[in-house]
């Protein structure tokens, strides 16, 4: 099932293991998990070393060999922010988004930015992924007030619906670029519909070259106008898509740093974004944090980020070359 899906790419810092052998996994696995105290580094160095289809195998003869989930079992025998992380690396990565905006919508607190950036990230696939994920019942969630509001929420957010033509249309780049002028800077009033019709159906090669013939007719960024222009989630939505159309490694390397950054680290952001870009792009992830920030995220884990939580970051980060 597609649920199940997750984008390869060569840039990501976790590959298929060679030699995969899923026996000698679940062995090592139940070895850390059953003996006397948990052999975290066992636990670490499995999981954060195969990717994530290999994972759904060793959970799935987990499961058999033993009659219990490996879920079940690492909630079990680990805690906070390690258990977070672990957990998050057996789930499916539709199931996993699929659970991550629930808990957004349902949280205390603010937790729109976490909408922000998976909605703004997220392939065609992985947002069918994620919507099916929902459907098929794996959100965890008990009928409740909310149940409506979140059907809808993914039946209109979750569709796919970007062009994946990797040709450029110079052309109609002018024209869209145009309209976007005049649905904003050039009109009392801002036509946002404009705004999302095109920033959220327009291919990313396409919608690169908009920002380019926007910049000629405006003279501004279009990521400025929409700064000027509206405010808010939807502000924060587009700014985000346009980062991520820019480059999706800048985007997340600059999540990373704001929310690394100042007193504490919010370890939510920091396990989702290594978790799910792992297979992706968390090589480009890493290189262009080191060009923001001066110093490389790896290192920044060493040092902010303790116990075995920060072991098994540093394990999925991989160090630079």
């Amino acid at each position: 099932m597609s649920l199940y899906f997750h984008q390869s790419n060569t840039r990501g810092s976790v590959k298929d293991k060679a030699n995969f052998k899923v026996d000698e996994d679940v062995s090592a696995l139940r070895k850390a998990i059953e003996g006397i105290g948990t052999t975290e580094k066992t636990i670490i160095e499995v999981l954060t070393q195969r990717s994530n289809a290999q994972r759904q195998l060793i959970a799935k003869a987990y499961e058999k060999a033993t009659g219990r989930t490996l879920v079940a079992d690492l909630e079990g025998d680990t805690h906070g922010d390690f258990e977070d992380l672990l957990v998050a690396l057996v789930t499916p990565p539709g199931v996993y988004d699929c659970r991550e905006v629930i808990k957004a919508i349902k949280g205390a607190g603010t937790t729109e930015s976490t909408l922000t950036e998976i909605f703004a990230s997220r392939s065609n696939k992985q947002m069918k992924a994620m919507s099916e994920a929902y459907l098929a019942g794996y959100h965890n969630s008990k009928q409740s007030q909310y149940d409506f509001i979140i059907t809808k929420f993914f039946c209109l957010f979750s569709q796919g619906k970007r062009d994946e033509n990797t040709n450029v249309d110079a052309a109609k780049a002018k024209v869209d670029a145009k309209a976007l002028y005049e649905a904003g800077e050039n009109k009392w009033g801002t036509d946002e519909d404009k705004f999302i019709d095109i920033l959220c159906h327009r291919s990313i090669p396409q919608l690169r070259q908009t920002l380019i013939e926007y910049k000629n007719i405006c003279k501004k960024t279009l990521q400025e106008s929409i700064e000027s222009e509206m405010s808010g989630n939807l502000e924060k939505l587009l700014v985000a898509v346009v980062k991520c159309v820019k480059s999706t490694p800048v985007y997340f390397a600059e999540r990373l740093y704001e929310s690394m950054k100042g007193l504490g680290t919010t370890e939510s952001v920091v396990t989702r974004i290594l978790v799910c870009r792992s297979e992706i792009d968390l090589m480009d992830i890493r290189a262009e944090y080191k060009k923001l920030y001066g110093c490389s995220l790896y290192s920044y884990l060493e040092s902010d980020v303790s116990g075995s939580y920060g072991n098994a970051l540093k394990h999925l980060c991989g160090q630079d070359d």
